[in-house]
């Protein structure tokens, strides 16, 4: 059986681990074009201000400098990300216009004919900001007498708008979860706080804008969802789709976070703006400042178990800090909700999982974003529970593990569950020894002859 695969239990070359290795695989750092053009970004040196004044004159002396271009310039000036699948509003502007949410928070862009008098003519920019007070804790940011960071008058996404306005989170009813607390023998609580991560991929986000001939712009970029960045641009530069050709290839590392659009609508509209091609690469001081992160969460979690192990009710409150703008994060708040309670048949839960805005770089996609959090808090939870009630940590997982047909909180029924194989096979990995009840264990049937 094993001769007819394939891909399992084979040796796969990588298609394009010859080019990395060999330094043939062509990279944005290594794409240059004639009459090439350089974009730097002026950013504010504070994180929450209002903008009253931008002075070039300065800059305009430079030698090599180009033109600016302000929020005035972009066509639709607000990043477009979350509104190709209905989850809005659209509130993150490309270029600030009259305020900024975070320290590094774009305002103007420069282009000049070499990266050296972009980078000198963006220190010579003279900003009038009026600093404002900021937040950086998503409890604080809830308090009533926080400043207020959303036109929409409050510090948290608002999930169905239109129907609710007081519907600040995502929640999750299952059960009676106070019945439970009530009937449990234990009451387990926890604290729990992940931090920023930031992707520190190898090569920079970056993107190389070109005018062709016919009118189009060729955009090679290292994105890593190229039909979703085409889309986007074309929507804040208001042209139709098939004006741009984008070519993509080679990410240089990219775990989520080059999935934002940050570096092509710009790049494309200086292009469009100079008739000549554009190169936009963030620095590597830009990548780690800037670029978005995996979020911090902060998670609490109270749990109802009993004597034997059984958890009876759970209930948790998340806090995801999104940062200055939305980005992907009300979306994965959903996801969060959505798995927080963990793979375990429990039988009355509670969730409220908040989008919270604070005065930090925005947050966006990483590797299992809103999930990886989720199961950090509900698997040291788990150890706690055993370790308060006296039980094997193991032993309190295959206790409470979910199997197929059970339903879970947000009323989805478990299908094709291999939490119980799964951590068999862990277990005789690591030369663990289970006791016969769990290696007699399956998703498929119960002890009591339940599904």
């Amino acid at each position: 059986m094993a001769e007819e695969l394939r891909v399992v239990g084979q040796p796969v070359l990588r298609r394009d681990g010859m080019g990395h290795v060999t330094g043939k695989t062509v990279y944005i750092g290594d794409i240059n074009f004639p009459d090439m053009l350089h974009l730097k970004m002026v950013r504010s040196p504070v994180p929450h201000a209002r903008i009253r004044g931008i002075d070039f004159s300065e800059a305009e002396k430079v030698p090599g400098f180009v033109r600016a271009l302000t929020s005035r310039d972009v066509p639709k000036n607000v990043y477009t990300i979350l509104c190709l699948i209905g989850v809005g509003p659209d509130e993150e502007p490309v270029l600030a216009e009259d305020k900024v949410l975070y320290r590094g928070e774009p305002i103007a862009a420069i282009i000049a004919e070499t990266e050296e008098a972009a980078m000198e003519a963006v220190s010579k920019v003279r900003l009038d900001l009026e600093e404002l007070p900021a937040v950086f804790d998503v409890e604080e940011a809830l308090k009533p007498d926080a400043p207020i960071l959303k036109p929409w008058g409050t510090n948290y996404f608002i999930y169905d708008y239109e129907y609710d306005q007081q519907n600040a989170f995502r929640k999750v009813r299952f059960g009676d979860v106070e019945k439970g607390f009530q009937e449990a023998d234990y009451i387990v609580e926890g604290r729990y706080q992940t931090s920023p991560i930031e992707h520190a991929p190898v090569e920079t986000t970056g993107c190389v804008a070109k005018p062709e001939p016919d009118g189009r712009i060729t955009v090679y970029t290292n994105t890593q969802a190229l039909f979703f960045t085409l889309d986007n641009t074309a929507l804040i530069l208001q042209i139709p789709f098939q004006k741009l050709h984008f070519v993509g290839g080679t990410v240089g590392g990219g775990f989520g976070g080059k999935v934002d659009v940050i570096v092509e609508p710009i790049a494309t509209l200086a292009a469009m703006k100079t008739g000549r091609p554009v190169k936009y690469v963030f620095t590597r001081e830009e990548e780690m400042r800037v670029s978005s992160s995996r979020g911090a969460w902060r998670i609490y979690i109270k749990d109802g178990v009993m004597k034997d192990g059984r958890i009876i009710a759970r209930r948790v409150t998340s806090y995801a800090d999104a940062g200055a703008y939305n980005r992907h994060t009300p979306y994965a708040v959903t996801k969060h909700a959505a798995n927080v309670a963990g793979p375990y048949r429990i039988p009355n839960v509670w969730i409220d999982a908040y989008c919270v805005y604070t005065n930090r770089q925005p947050a966006s996609a990483m590797r299992g974003f809103a999930v990886t959090p989720a199961s950090f808090a509900t698997e040291v939870q788990m150890d706690r529970i055993a370790e308060v009630v006296g039980i094997d940590p193991w032993a309190i997982r295959f206790i409470n593990a979910y199997r197929n047909g059970d339903m879970r909180p947000h009323q989805k029924v478990v299908e094709d569950a291999t939490l119980i194989e799964v951590m068999q096979a862990a277990a005789e990995m690591v030369g663990h020894e289970l006791p016969e009840e769990f290696r007699k264990m399956s998703s498929w049937e119960r002890e009591d002859g339940n599904g």
